[in-house]
């Protein structure tokens, strides 16, 4: 018998309807539009009473329905996908069938939310074998008390071991803990840098065109800046935390770069606080981004003052010390064992409960009184520390002060520290009438870039995404510079866009911006090599020297 080859191929709706996941397609207000059979018949529903009459949230538990509305839906809105989030569905007989979610977001050509793509998987088997494990549990500590009653030794060293245990499961909740709210708060920064752009741009194209002698006006734009400009301070903070800030790690000695902080330091302190520096002998070079040290040293400098308000003694110490593996081990997040230098800020001030402590390193969470902090300081110092693959730790006890310890990786090899060179002031260098290629995703802040260049004597090209870029690449080989967001939506990102340029103009400059760190230009929290990026909010002066500075092959 002759078999039609064709008669064995089945279509994608045949592949669609009994793959072993769940599909669904929703509305972005959870409406099901869309079922695949596997679906409906997990759940015992006919297509019918679904289809447009029911909310994917509706099919699930009550606590399910909560973190829908709470963490799902926002995470999902803020960032276009969310992978791997357990839920229980409850099916038409009652039964609850436990599932993983992954969604994705796909958007229509203006950017607005059009539809949600679900896949479920069946966790039943996941779940099934977690019981296992907790019975598992269960009749280990029964044989815990059994062995009690037998020697009283062994009696404490399982105490022992069951409270280290417990010690390091609440340690991971921790870290978990901060790993989520460090990925909120790295979405959130990101749009609100788009936004700060937007505005730090027109206040300064307003700036340039308000007529001479308009002191009034002059002074509300000067306060619009400044605004600004904390904001922007805001959302570097953010940043930070979640470790989505660009560093640029350089060899460093830590006791030059305290000695060199002395006196800025004794001026933020005030005349009631005594600064100490105790700098250790033979200390070991690090690498790290060296602002951002500076940075860190200051916020513990800062909120250690403030917790001194009668006066007190500050002192910054640095040593050269080793992390065992006995150590590392008990802690949750990863941290490699070995040599590291140590920075630490000791004050004698108020100090604080274990409670505090526990959550000193999380963005908000302030003690000081209201409108006398952001509660961003410590939460910059912890994602700076683990961004730079370090480890940072404190210890209080009431009434007796505080000391936070930084630990930054030694740095082994024969790289010499930079000179340090004079920070200048952006100049604001015209351009020659080069054409200039901007891409960018944000049609506001598009029009803010492709204005100020064009104010700047270039001429300005624009494309809302990749294949528009690649086009006028074509049309245009006058380009003189490549300047694109790395985040892009149409399924192509800055960094692809840019590779795909470069493959046919090679020596085309490429000039990155970003409202945070993405793995496309960024690796292990470091620029890569050859990378520049001028990181948004930027200004005016900014861009124009940028500009200039790549052009000219600086």
């Amino acid at each position: 018998m002759t078999i039609d080859p064709g008669a064995l191929l089945e279509t994608a709706e045949e592949l669609y309807e009994s793959a072993p996941c769940g599909y669904l397609s929703t509305l972005p207000d959870g409406t099901i539009v869309k079922a695949n059979q596997t679906f409906l018949t997990w759940i015992g529903m006919e297509r019918q009473e679904l289809i447009g009459h029911r909310c994917f949230q509706d099919l699930l538990s009550i606590g399910g329905r909560i973190f829908y509305d709470t963490h799902f839906a926002p995470l999902l809105r803020m960032q276009g996908f969310v992978n791997e989030i357990a839920f229980d569905l409850t099916c038409a007989d009652g039964r609850q069938l436990p599932v993983l979610a992954n969604s994705v977001q796909k958007l229509d050509a203006a950017a607005r939310p059009m539809v949600h793509r679900i896949t479920l998987f069946n966790a039943a088997d996941r779940r099934k074998y977690e019981r296992e494990l907790l019975l598992a549990r269960q009749k280990a500590e029964q044989a815990t008390e059994d062995l009690k009653r037998l020697n009283e030794t062994l009696e404490e060293r399982v105490a022992q071991e069951v409270a280290e245990r417990m010690k390091a499961e609440e340690a991971l909740r921790q870290a978990q803990k901060m790993e989520a709210v460090g990925q909120l708060t790295g979405g959130i920064a990101h749009d609100f840098n788009n936004l700060l752009t937007i505005i730090v741009g027109n206040i300064e194209l307003l700036q340039r065109r308000l007529p001479e002698g308009n002191e009034r006006l002059e002074r509300a734009a000067n306060h619009a800046m400044e605004a600004t400009r904390r904001a922007a301070t805001l959302t570097q903070r953010l940043l930070a935390f979640s470790r989505r800030q660009p560093l640029e790690p350089k060899p460093i000695d830590a006791n030059k770069l305290v000695a060199g902080m002395s006196e800025l330091l004794r001026r933020t302190l005030g005349e009631m606080i005594v600064l100490e520096t105790v700098l250790a002998g033979g200390l070991w070079r690090t690498q790290a981004d060296p602002n951002q040290l500076e940075n860190a040293i200051v916020n513990l400098a800062v909120n250690a003052r403030d917790a001194m308000p009668g006066g007190g003694k500050l002192t910054i110490e640095t040593a050269n010390t080793r992390l065992d593996e006995a150590y590392v081990e008990a802690l949750a997040e990863t941290v490699p064992p070995g040599q590291y230098v140590q920075v630490s800020v000791s004050d004698t001030g108020t100090g604080m409960d274990k409670a505090t402590m526990e959550k000193v390193f999380e963005p908000f969470f302030t003690t000081k009184a209201a409108g006398k902090g952001t509660g961003l300081g410590l939460s910059q110092v912890y994602g700076f520390v683990r961004q730079s693959n370090g480890h940072v730790r404190i210890y209080s006890e009431l009434g007796e002060g505080t000391t936070i310890k930084i630990y930054l990786p030694r740095l082994i090899g024969s790289v010499e520290e930079p000179d340090e060179a004079p920070a200048q002031r952006p100049a604001m260098v015209k351009g020659s009438g080069e054409t200039i290629l901007v891409v960018e995703d944000e049609p506001a802040l598009r029009a803010y870039a492709i204005e100020a260049l064009r104010d700047l004597g270039y001429r300005a090209l624009e494309a809302a995404n990749g294949r528009e870029a690649l086009s006028l690449v074509e049309q245009h080989p006058e380009i003189a510079l490549l300047f694109t967001d790395v985040v892009l939506t149409g399924g192509m990102n800055g960094r692809v866009l840019a590779d795909e340029v470069t493959r046919h103009k090679p020596d085309l400059p490429v000039l990155y911006t970003t409202g945070y760190t993405a793995n496309a230009i960024v690796h292990h929290g470091r620029l890569d090599s050859g990378t520049h990026l001028i990181g948004k909010p930027f200004t005016y002066a900014e861009l124009a020297t940028k500009v200039r500075r790549m052009l000219d092959g600086a």
